[in-house]
């Protein structure tokens, strides 16, 4: 087996509950998976892939960084969701197959771990919170520390002040069980309400509020910023080092949070995470998403130094018709929380082993996944 086997097969394969999964295969038979889920959108990334194998079927998969910027460079048009979460998968797969060729896990090419244990945290109460005491119960029994819910439901652009007493009311809930929990706005919250409601929080110390506002008010971040105490992450919807370059010089944000499957793979998000290191501010992958998304985020985790939390999609309630994040995998046991961490992965490449065949059953005709279209009750179009 050697490094410079060349590419014969780059296939993209979507699976339920809405993942799309890479898989690259070498001539001398070697595989490498990555995960190219884009929520919502899998047909546009999909066709994604076909510049990408016309560049790359033939060449040589070890050389990883000079395959990641002739895809970003040589197309001329270059970042947004759909052709940086093609570029994710891809980049995750070579950087399986890597691992897996040297016999060691993706970090250890990174410069080696920096932690034994990754702090995680779940989800609870679903679009629309509910539930969120039982649903807290349930994570600390699964032997989770950490919570993240989202803040509210949807809310007009100004909305009563009532509307934000339910969040400050399940937030109190679950700190009562001795759950941390940070807030997911979602980027539901308009600017009119956010500054009312992160006040109302911070009394009750969240872990962290995501997306209060979306990532294309950068102004409001700021001014918000200056307003609470409370840390702000955000970052889902970013999609390189250049998206997030103005929110670290303005130093609006506390948590980062770049998506594995959005921004370019490790290659982006581990540079990513050391501009961010020289503002002072911690890296909280997000990966709402499948086993290996989750796994590229593991090996990041284990070799960053301002890595803080890892966000995991075990039970998530997007995660339907008993399709969860370890329905594709032989060693589901890498994933085991224990006091709010999961070890750092030990096996080649990813570190995840993945049911090819249950994968490739369930491609077929797998139908697409669409988020819900949210209106208030004068007809209009609010945020999900």
């Amino acid at each position: 087996m050697t490094l410079s086997s060349p590419i014969i097969k780059i296939e993209t394969l979507p699976v339920p509950p809405r993942w799309l999964f890479v898989r690259v295969e070498t001539e001398d038979g070697r595989v490498g998976w990555g995960e190219a889920s884009l929520e919502g959108h899998t047909e546009a990334v999909d066709g994604a892939f076909a510049s990408l194998r016309d560049r790359f079927i033939g060449a040589d998969p070890s050389r990883i960084e000079d395959m990641w910027q002739t895809a970003y460079r040589l197309g001329f048009y270059r970042g947004g969701p759909v052709l940086m979460s093609a570029l994710s998968g891809l980049d995750q797969a070579l950087w399986d197959l890597k691992g897996k060729a040297l016999n060691v896990p993706v970090w250890q090419m990174l410069g080696g771990a920096v932690r034994d244990q990754i702090p995680v945290y779940a989800w609870i109460g679903g679009d629309r919170p509910s539930d969120v005491v039982e649903a807290a119960r349930v994570r600390k029994s699964q032997g989770f520390n950490c919570v993240k819910m989202n803040g509210t439901e949807d809310l007009g652009w100004l909305d009563s002040p009532k509307a934000l007493d339910a969040t400050v009311e399940r937030l109190e809930a679950v700190k009562a069980e001795g759950m941390d929990a940070g807030l997911d706005f979602h980027g539901r919250v308009h600017k009119p309400m956010v500054r009312q409601l992160a006040r109302a929080l911070e009394p009750l110390r969240p872990l962290f509020i995501e997306e209060p506002l979306l990532s294309e008010h950068p102004e409001g971040i700021k001014q918000l910023s200056l307003q609470t105490t409370i840390p702000i992450a955000l970052g889902e919807r970013l999609y390189s080092r250049w998206d997030i370059k103005p929110f670290l010089e303005a130093a609006s944000i506390d948590i980062l949070q770049p998506d594995l499957s959005h921004a370019g793979g490790i290659s982006e998000v581990r540079r990513m995470a050391a501009m961010a290191e020289a503002y002072d501010v911690a890296l909280a992958p997000h990966c709402p998403l499948g086993p290996i998304a989750l796994a590229a985020c593991m090996q990041v985790a284990a070799s960053t130094p301002n890595f803080v939390i890892q966000e995991m999609s075990l039970g998530i309630h997007y995660n339907t018709g008993g399709h969860d994040l370890l329905s594709y995998m032989t060693n589901p046991e890498v994933f085991d929380v224990n006091d709010g961490m999961v070890a750092v992965l030990t096996g080649p490449g990813l570190g995840v082993e993945i049911d090819e065949d249950k994968v490739r059953r369930l491609s077929r005709d797998c139908p697409p996944w669409r988020n819900p279209v949210w209106r208030g009750p004068d007809g209009y179009v609010r945020e999900w």
